[in-house]
Order: structure tokens, then C-alpha cells, then sequence
């Protein structure tokens, strides 16, 4: 009868307990490291793409010009992807690897045929997989895209409520969305069977090969030449080894997922890859409109030698002709027109007519065309700064002049612009009345000093572009108040609990309430020149005669695009844009009058 040693029980006993206390934080903390390591990798990644998405307004290229579907998918949901994934797959790899390493020798010393059998089985059964599931690859892809094109029509029918429930359009929109989750649905079905048929193989795969250890050594068994325990150790060693070896064999449908996450990001990042190199080339196209900045104290001569400039010039535009980025239409031809101080410009024209298009050219938004667009603005320091360090060909500009590069650049130098429908930013009222001039400044205040020690500073980093600008000082609350009571809007204050309450206001205000929000933001930034876009639309008329005489008292030169006749008295020259339907695109479709010269009774403000 076998002795009893309660001791060496008990000694083994607190060596378990030892192992088992050391091990359990070992993996709870190895598992958070993953995870973090995930999370910050993905964080990094954001940040990367984020900046590529916004510099040089790539943003709005892709929504205007449809060129790939749901950026936004692929950002946040492709991102967060990729980074689980690649992190998970690299780790597994590893162990695969090490495990390979482990017990090759053991399985190798049983039997060298058994380990040579394992490897030929291992990778015909992978040939297999990948013939299997060839299609697998695509129909993620598709899934991808038709799950975010359904979730894009939520989204909308969210952001458009009012207007759907005015059309009454609550039918149609229902089958729309219908119709997306039908072909989310099918595509769906598609990859079920795929992943069915793949599921078949695996799965005879995984289990048929577990007698083949067995069944090969169990003959050395029975002729004494190995124990009993020999067998177990060489299922085991085989099963483990297996495993590694068959990687692409048990996460084809994994890998097949991930392969279509990074078909998605490598189509999302060549496509801002290609957006950067275009437009490092910019200054080598032909056929582009310059859009320039020019000090007031200095402008260049024909033959390169500095000039005093006209101190009352604030916009020139020399030989331009605007066509559409894509389709390649004419829309105006050779526009030459010159716009200083206390000249307002008013753009009329029949709808398609080319008058939007015009403020997307004088914004850098539209750059397809010939001629020179040239603004005089007033900081001469920041135009002579923003030349020092230039280091590229492309750059090299005299003193006094710099080329458009970026929406912030325009903006720093006193080119504002107010859209028909203003855009409200998520966040306060106030946030509202200091978009964009101060948008930086919100978001970097002093109280924020915890961003010094943030462990991810490239999250904090939201500039796109290099050109520093001087601007207004960050109003005070009290003149936030002010000018809501300039435009008529001091009565939301008390309605929303003041300037630091949370709504969304793109709902709770009215389009002519945002209209003004719109004004006060402009009152507040005080540009040399604002681009008005029909930007008084939804206002009464004693409304609309209010704003213009706030902006014209406070110095402001406009352009405004709009159809109403009572805009006349605002303004002292009119533009007139015809459609440019004649074969022959050479010949001039615009007409410049003052607006004193235009007869209230007349059809058309330019009628022979």
C-alpha cells in the first residue's frame, strides 16, 4: 500500500495556488495590454486618416463628385476593423509559430512519417479552402458597402424628417430603405451558402484527422516498440501542430472579412493619396484658375517689380472662364471685373446659369477653368510670413503674394462666406456664434490644461492646414448678446437657457433664425469680403434690409446671389450669368451694369 505524504500534497497543493495567484493577473493584464495596444493603434490611424480627409477640402471632392461610397464607414467601422483584426491575427501568428517550434521535435522524434503525412494534409487542406472560398473575399466587400449604404439612408431620413414629413413621403422613403436591406439581404444570403460550403470542408477537415495520429502509431504499440502514453503524446503533439498549420484552413471566413476590410481602406487611401499628388502638381496644370492673395501695400507689375497697389481694390477677376469639374461645361466665359471698397456686387442669372459655381471659383472650391482670381486683403506680415521656409518650387512667390492652398488660409485673410443654408455645428449657441473664426480657440481654451498630459496628443491636433492668419480678438459673452440683439435674435436666450446650452439647432431653429445666427457669426469675424449665397432667402423683407445695413455700416464689402428685386437698393453693380447653350463657347454670356441702370418693371435686369 502506497505511503500517504500529506505533506508533499500540501506543498504541491501551494505551488498550484502560487502559479494560479501569478498567473490570473499574467493573463487579465495581457489581454488588456492587446486591447490597448488596439485602441491606440486605431486611435493613431483616425487621427491619420482624418487629416488626410479634411486637407485640402478632400472631403467635400468625394461627397460632390461621388467618387467612393460611405467614407464615413470606412473610417470609423474599417478602422476599428482593421486594427482588432491585424492585431489579433499578428498575435495568433506568433503563437502559431512558437507552438510550431514547441512540438515539431516531439512529434518528428515519435515518428518522422507521421510529421510529413501532417504537412502534406495541412496545406492540401488549405489549397482546398481557397478554391472554396474564393468568393468570400468579394461578398464581404459588398456587404460592407450595402450594410453602410442602408445605414447612410437611416441617417438621411433622420437629418431630412421635416422635409419628408411635409412631402408626406414616409411611403417611398420606407421602400427605399426597403430596397437597400433587400440587397444587404441578398448579398447576405450569398455569403451564408459560401460560408456553409466552406463550413462543410473545415469541419470534415478538423475532425476526420483526428484517427490519423492514432491509427499510425497505434501498430508500434502493439509491437512493444513505444507505450501506451506515447500515443497521447503523439495526438497531442499532432493536434497542436495541426492547429498551426492549418491557420488559413479554421479563420478563412475571418481572413476573408479582413481581406475586405483592407480592399476598402486601400481603395479609401489611394484615393487620398491621389487627391495629395494632384495637387502638389497643381501649379503645373494648364488649364486651372489662380486664385491669389495680394498685400495692399505691394503688388507685382507685368515685368516682376513692385508696385504700390490700389488701397481701396478688393477683388480682381481677370479672363476667367469657369467650367465644371467633371463634365467639362462651360458655364462663364472670359469674366473680367474689378470690386473695391463700398462696392457691392449683386449676381443674378436664370437657375443653372453658372451663379453658385461663380462663389464656389471666388472660394477655391472650383478650380476648373483658366484665369486669375486675385484678392487685396489687408495683412501685408502675414502674407510676407507665409512665404519664410517655403521649401518647394511651387511656393515661391515675391513678397506680398500668396497662392490659395487651403479654406483656412482663405478665411484668415477676410473671405467669408455664408451659405443659404448655414451649417450648425454640434455644440452650444455660443460654439454657434464663434464658427469658424474661433472654432480653434473653443476647442484649445486654457481651462483645457489636461490636453498638455493627454497620452494621445494626436488626437488633439485639429489644424489641416499651415497658414497662420491674424484674426479678431474671441469675443466676450457680453458682446456674443450684443450682436444676437443686432440681428434680432435676443429673444433665443432666454428660450434655450443662454449661450452654453446643447441643442440641435439645425432643428429647433428656424431657417430664418439660422439665416441670422448666420449674419451674427459674420458681424462677429469682420472679413473684408463676404460671399452671400441667396443668404437671406427665408427672411421677411424689413429682416433682410436690417442685415444688409449692419454689414454695410460695419465696412463690409459683399457679393450676394439672389433673384428677389428688392436687393437692388443694397447693392451698386449687377452681374448677369445666361446660360451658355451656344455651340461656340468663346462667345460672352455675362453682362456688368450698375444697378441703378436696371428697370424695376424689366424681365430681365440686362433686357436690349
Amino acid at each position: 500500500m502506497p505511503l500517504l505524504d500529506q505533506e508533499k500534497f500540501t506543498q504541491q497543493l501551494l505551488y498550484y495556488l502560487g502559479a494560479f495567484a501569478g498567473g490570473i493577473p499574467f493573463f487579465v493584464l495581457r489581454d488588456y495590454a492587446k486591447e490597448t495596444l488596439s485602441l491606440r493603434w486605431r486611435s493613431w490611424m483616425t487621427s491619420y486618416y482624418m487629416k488626410r480627409y479634411f486637407n485640402n477640402r478632400t472631403f467635400y471632392k468625394i461627397q460632390s463628385q461621388s467618387i467612393i461610397d460611405n467614407p464615413d464607414q470606412r473610417i470609423n467601422d474599417d478602422l476599428s476593423a482593421f486594427t482588432g483584426t491585424a492585431l489579433a491575427f499578428s498575435l495568433t501568428l506568433f503563437n502559431a509559430a512558437v507552438d510550431l517550434i514547441s512540438f515539431s521535435n516531439i512529434l518528428y522524434g515519435i515518428y518522422p512519417p507521421l510529421f510529413i503525412v501532417l504537412v502534406v494534409y495541412s496545406l492540401g487542406g488549405t489549397a482546398i479552402s481557397v478554391v472554396l472560398g474564393k468568393n468570400l473575399v468579394n461578398l464581404n466587400f459588398m456587404q460592407e458597402k450595402k450594410e453602410a449604404d442602408f445605414r447612410y439612408g437611416l441617417v438621411r431620413v433622420r437629418e431630412n424628417a421635416e422635409s419628408i414629413a411635409f412631402y408626406g413621403g414616409e411611403e417611398n422613403e420606407l421602400q427605399l430603405l426597403l430596397d437597400r436591406f433587400r440587397r444587404a439581404f441578398d448579398n447576405l444570403s450569398e455569403l451564408l451558402i459560401a460560408s456553409r460550403n466552406l463550413e462543410f470542408f473545415t469541419s470534415g477537415y478538423r475532425y476526420l484527422i483526428q484517427i490519423l495520429p492514432a491509427a499510425v502509431v497505434a501498430p508500434m504499440y502493439f509491437s512493444g516498440k513505444i507505450e501506451f502514453g506515447v500515443i497521447n503524446q503523439s495526438v497531442s503533439a499532432f493536434n497542436h501542430i495541426l492547429s498551426d498549420f492549418s491557420l488559413i484552413v479554421f479563420q478563412f471566413q475571418s481572413i476573408s472579412a479582413f481581406s475586405a476590410v483592407i480592399d476598402r481602406l486601400g481603395e479609401f487611401d489611394d484615393l487620398l493619396d491621389g487627391n495629395e499628388s494632384s495637387l502638389s502638381s497643381q501649379n503645373d496644370t494648364v488649364d486651372e484658375i489662380n486664385i491669389i492673395f495680394k498685400s495692399r501695400s505691394s503688388a507685382v507689375s507685368s515685368n516682376g517689380s513692385l508696385t504700390q497697389s490700389d488701397p481701396c481694390m478688393v477683388l480682381e477677376i481677370l479672363n476667367l472662364t469657369l467650367i465644371t469639374p467633371r463634365s467639362g461645361n462651360v458655364l462663364i466665359t472670359d469674366l473680367t471685373l474689378e470690386l473695391k471698397e463700398k462696392d457691392h456686387l449683386l449676381v443674378m442669372g436664370p437657375s443653372g446659369s453658372g451663379k453658385t459655381s461663380l462663389l464656389r471659383a471666388l472660394a477655391g472650391l472650383w478650380t476648373s477653368g483658366t484665369g486669375d482670381i486675385i484678392y487685396h486683403v489687408r495683412n501685408s506680415m502675414q502674407l510676407q510670413n507665409a512665404n519664410v521656409g517655403s521649401d518647394g518650387p511651387s511656393n515661391m512667390k515675391l513678397e506680398g503674394e500668396e497662392v490659395l492652398q487651403s479654406s483656412k488660409q482663405r478665411r484668415d485673410n477676410g473671405i467669408f462666406f455664408v451659405p443659404q443654408r448655414p451649417y450648425m455645428v454640434l455644440g452650444t449657441l455660443r460654439q454657434q456664434l464663434l464658427y469658424p473664426t474661433w472654432s480653434e480657440d473653443v476647442h484649445h481654451s486654457p481651462n483645457n490644461d489636461a490636453e498638455s498630459t493627454d497620452p494621445l496628443p494626436f488626437l488633439s491636433e485639429v489644424s489641416t492646414s499651415e497658414g497662420v492668419g491674424a484674426k479678431p480678438e474671441m469675443p466676450s459673452t457680453a458682446e456674443l448678446v450684443r450682436v444676437l440683439e443686432v440681428v434680432r435674435l435676443g429673444y433665443i436666450l432666454p428660450r434655450f437657457n443662454g449661450l452654453d446650452s446643447m441643442h440641435d439647432w439645425a432643428s429647433v431653429l428656424s431657417l430664418g433664425e439660422q439665416q441670422r445666427l448666420a449674419f451674427a457669426r459674420l458681424l462677429l469675424a469682420k472679413p473684408t469680403l463676404v460671399l452671400l449665397d441667396e443668404s437671406t432667402s427665408a427672411l421677411d423683407e424689413a429682416n433682410e434690409a436690417h442685415l444688409y445695413s449692419q454689414i454695410e455700416a460695419a465696412g463690409i464689402t459683399y457679393i450676394s446671389i439672389g433673384h428677389r428685386k428688392t436687393l437692388h437698393k443694397f447693392h451698386n453693380k449687377a452681374l448677369y450669368i445666361s446660360k451658355s447653350e451656344l455651340a461656340d463657347s468663346t462667345l460672352r454670356n455675362w453682362e456688368l451694369k450698375p444697378t441703378s441702370q436696371i428697370s424695376a418693371e424689366e424681365s430681365s435686369p440686362f433686357s436690349s
